[in-house]
């Protein structure tokens, strides 16, 4: 099953299968998990969340001990908003400046210099988040989610690396990295290099780029591109049934 569009999807799958209970594979990560489903009149239904342009495999394989099984959903609380000031490198003979301080994050750097507006490459995102001890207690299993983020983003924190994510949910479990007091938040964030080939084209620039083909111009629009968020801590639980 996928999803097509950008906006998150909720359908009742319905699939020409009796008797057998159904699972979710995940392509990208490996993980499987049990679905719920329903059986009536030789076919089985089942419920998906599916994210933007998300995918999953619905895949039969087991006996089904009965005729439908609703899994546990889970609940999410935001315990902690990250908000500027970031500080963000630049890799270096890429036209940006080697750092910049950013009050907030923005759809690109197209607010702060002249070349961060067209870099492509990968940008540095850090900061130090100040997380209370009650958002670790009980249990609590963590989450660091990124918002949005043009176009892949890997993440440590505390110096561990938790990941590299590329569509959304953009979001990494932090929850064996963060710590009450000081965490320090590092955001690897790597776009296409579209603004570029745009730069490239401008009047008096620097060429870095080189292609067989020039699908772009001068006047070309910039792409978004970088760590655009909210960047939240996130705490997820299973629903009490």
């Amino acid at each position: 099953m996928d999803n097509r569009n950008d906006l998150t999807e909720n359908v009742d799958a319905m699939f020409r299968v009796s008797g057998k209970a159904p699972e979710l594979w995940h392509a990208d990560t490996g993980k499987t998990e049990p679905a719920s489903f329903k059986i009536s009149d030789g076919r089985t239904t089942v419920p998906l969340k599916l994210e933007p342009y998300g995918s999953v495999f619905v895949v039969f394989r087991k006996p089904a001990t009965a005729t439908s099984r609703t899994v546990p959903a889970t609940t999410e609380m935001v315990v902690a908003n990250i908000e500027g000031p970031w500080s963000v490198s630049f890799q270096p003979d890429r036209g940006a400046l080697p750092s910049v301080s950013m009050d907030r994050l923005l759809r690109g750097a197209t607010a702060l210099t002249r070349g961060s507006d067209i870099f492509s490459g990968t940008g540095t995102y850090t900061k130090t988040i100040d997380l209370e001890p009650s958002a670790l207690k009980g249990g609590a299993h963590l989450w660091i989610d990124l918002g949005d983020v043009k176009n892949l983003a890997e993440v440590t924190v505390n110096g561990k690396p938790l990941g590299v994510v590329w569509h959304a949910p953009y979001r990494v479990d932090a929850t064996t990295a963060l710590k009450p007091g000081n965490n320090e938040v590092t955001i690897k964030v790597t776009n296409a290099w579209v603004n570029r080939l745009i730069g490239d084209e401008q009047p008096n620039a620097v060429r870095i780029t080189f292609a067989d083909t020039k699908p772009y111009n001068a006047n070309s629009l910039l792409l978004p591109s970088g760590l655009l968020g909210p960047v939240r801590v996130v705490s997820v639980a299973v629903s009490a049934q």
